[in-house]
């Protein structure tokens, strides 16, 4: 029974490959189905950096213009983080209510790999979403920053690992608790203040989720710093932190997970 869980975990047959296409093409057609949400969702997004542009033009000037870059930056590691960070823990409450909790236990492929493949393919999208708001923002603003994909790619991808391992901790969380949406717009907030940290001038903030892979990118979009000109050391800490974070954030999904089956409270909401 071991051995056939570990290829389950292990082992990418067709079969694998066509149920991270069914997670995906789920994503898709719940953003079709429920196009006014959709498109709510990210004129809201939309909407606060207007607020933010035009409102400090308004107040500040053309001295808006001097952080312009960092701010576009910002909000576009701020959708990452709150579609990487949320989608997981929503799906999970989405699963409780609708009563389908309890069949993603039952998948042939394990609970684990569900949730990774959801988390994979909720990273996807992340970006999908974060990008469409970079390419408004610069088109709106009429700044344009470096985004090469070379660098934005790998700095996007170890940045929302570390979110993603905040992601599973919530997602923990949901099955134990069920319903703590209210926690989601605390931690989206807490999300800008690690977004806006002064990685530059105090180097402990580096171990903070989302910090220091915001400063490279910051670097990097609005500076035009290449991937390889970075230190060694500056792109070995964020490897680092990024895995740490992901794998303490899958260990406390998985204890979640095994306290919530003993407790017998999978399949209640």
């Amino acid at each position: 029974m071991a051995t056939a869980d570990a290829n389950a975990e292990t082992d990418w047959s067709p079969s694998r490959l066509a149920f991270v296409w069914v997670v995906f093409r789920k994503q898709l057609v719940l953003l079709v189905r429920y196009p006014l949400n959709t498109a709510t969702r990210f004129l809201t997004l939309a909407a606060l950096f207007g607020i933010i542009f035009f409102g400090g033009q308004a107040v500040a000037g053309p001295t808006i213009t001097d952080s312009l870059g960092g701010i576009i930056v910002g909000l576009f590691i701020w959708t990452l983080a709150i579609v990487a960070f949320s989608q997981l823990a929503w799906d999970v409450t989405r699963e409780a209510q609708w009563g389908t909790l309890e069949r993603l236990f039952l998948s042939p492929h394990g609970f684990g790999t569900v949730m990774v493949t959801k988390t994979v393919v909720n990273v996807l999208m992340s970006f999908l979403w974060a990008f469409a708001l970079l390419v408004v923002m610069m088109a709106v603003s009429g700044e344009w920053l470096s985004v090469d994909p070379l660098t934005v790619l790998p700095l996007g991808v170890l940045t929302v690992a570390s979110i993603s391992g905040v992601g599973f901790l919530f997602a923990g969380l949901a099955l134990l608790y069920k319903r703590i949406e209210n926690v989601f717009q605390l931690v989206q907030w807490a999300f800008v203040a690690l977004i806006a940290a002064p990685v530059g001038a105090n180097p402990l903030l580096k171990l903070l989720p989302v910090s220091h892979g915001s400063y490279l990118l910051r670097r990097a979009m609005d500076d035009g710093v290449r991937l390889w000109e970075f230190a060694p050391s500056e792109l070995a800490i964020l490897v680092a932190t990024s895995v740490a974070y992901l794998f303490a954030g899958y260990y406390c999904l998985y204890r979640a997970q095994r306290r919530a089956r003993q407790n017998g409270v999978l399949g209640q909401y």
